[in-house]
C-alpha cells in the first residue's frame, strides 16, 4: 500500500543522512519514478525533504525534523519511551542506546530518574539481583540453564532446564522451565535458585498455551482445607497476603481465612510468621502440628533461661 511505502520512506531517510532515489526504489522496489512522485506527496504533506543534484547528492530531511507531529501521536511516543526506560532500568542489554536515539527521534526530553525498577526480593545479594536479567536473555535466545535448587522442604539439587517463562505472581518471581531431570515442566521460585548459570546448549521448545502456574481445582489435589482466625492487628498484612474473597471479617473484628495448604514444613513456617496473631481453627491435624512446633520453640528458650 501507498501509505505504508510513505511511511518507509521518511523512517529511511531518517536513517540515512543522505540517499539517492535509485536507492530508495532499490530499497522498496519500486520504480525511481514512483519516488519521486511518493516524495511530492510527502513534501506536500509537510514532511521536510531537500533535494541535491549532481555528484554527491541525493535526498536527505532538514536538520532537526522529527516525528512529533508526522507518524507518532505524544502518547504513543510516551509509551515507547516509558518501555524503553522500563527496559533500561532493568538493565536489558543496548536498551539505554535504544533509548537516547528514540528519544532524539521524537525530540524528546528524558526524566531518567522518574522511574526505577529492581526485580531483586528484599534484602537479595548482588549476585541474585542479575539473575532475572540473564534469565531473560535465556529465554528469549532460548538458551539452556543450570542452577542449584532450593525446594520448600529444604532439599538441594542441580537443575538443568530449558527456560520458557518468567511470572511474577503473589509477591515473588517464578521461573517456568522444561526439567530434565523430570522431563516435565516445573515452577521454580526464584529467590530459590542459586549459581545461575546460562550454557551454549541452544533449544526448540515452547511453552504450551494452555499452562497455567495455578491449578484450576486445588481441591483435585486433596489439599486440606484451612480456616484461619487473624487478629485485627495485622489487617494490612492479611490484605496484603490474601484475596479479598478468601477473607471474612467477623463481630468481634477477627479475619477469617480459608484456604488450601498443604501440610508442610513451608505452610507452617510461613504461619509462624504471624506470630501470636493467628490461629489455625482447622484442620485439627495442622492445629496439633503448629502446637508441637510452638512447644519446641518455647522449650528452646525456657532451656536457654534455666542456663
Amino acid at each position: 500500500m501507498q501509505i505504508d511505502r510513505l511511511i518507509q520512506i521518511v523512517f529511511l531517510l531518517l536513517k540515512h543522512e543522505n540517499i539517492t532515489a535509485r536507492q530508495l526504489a532499490d530499497e522498496l522496489c519500486v520504480s525511481t519514478r514512483t519516488i519521486y512522485r511518493d516524495i511530492n506527496i510527502l513534501s506536500i504533506a509537510g514532511v521536510p525533504i531537500m533535494s541535491q543534484k549532481g555528484y554527491g547528492g541525493g535526498l536527505s530531511l532538514l536538520q532537526g525534523f522529527s516525528l512529533d507531529k508526522s507518524y507518532f501521536t505524544k502518547e504513543e511516543q510516551n509509551n515507547i519511551i516509558q518501555a524503553l526506560q522500563i527496559l533500561k532500568s532493568s538493565n536489558y542489554p543496548g536498551a539505554d542506546k535504544s533509548l537516547n536515539k528514540v528519544a532524539g527521534l521524537f525530540s524528546h526530553r528524558l526524566q531518567s530518574e522518574w522511574l526505577e525498577i529492581d526485580f531483586s526480593y528484599w534484602g537479595s545479594p548482588e549476585k541474585e539481583r542479575t539473575n532475572i536479567t540473564a534469565l531473560e536473555r535465556a529465554i528469549i535466545n532460548k538458551h539452556v540453564i543450570t542452577f542449584t535448587y532450593f525446594n520448600s522442604e529444604l532439599t538441594i539439587t542441580s537443575q538443568i532446564v530449558e527456560p520458557l517463562k518468567l511470572v511474577f505472581k503473589s509477591h515473588a518471581w517464578y521461573l517456568i522451565a522444561y526439567s530434565k531431570r523430570k522431563n516435565d515442566i516445573r515452577t521454580f521460585k526464584m529467590s530459590r535458585i542459586r549459581e545461575l548459570q546460562i550454557t551454549n546448549q541452544l533449544f526448540d521448545r515452547e511453552l504450551p498455551k494452555d499452562f497455567t502456574l495455578t491449578p484450576a481445582c486445588k481441591e483435585a489435589y486433596n489439599i486440606p482445607l484451612f480456616i484461619l482466625h487473624f487478629s485485627e492487628k495485622i489487617a494490612y498484612k492479611v490484605y496484603d497476603e490474601f484475596q479479598e474473597k478468601y477473607i471474612k471479617k467477623l463481630e468481634d473484628g477477627t479475619l477469617e481465612v480459608t484456604f488450601r495448604y498443604q501440610l508442610s514444613d513451608w505452610t507452617f513456617l510461613y504461619l509462624l510468621s504471624f506470630g501470636e496473631y493467628v490461629e489455625i481453627i482447622e484442620p485439627v491435624e495442622a492445629r496439633d502440628i503448629l502446637k508441637e512446633k510452638a512447644k519446641k520453640i518455647f522449650s528452646m528458650y525456657q532451656n536457654e533461661q534455666d542456663t
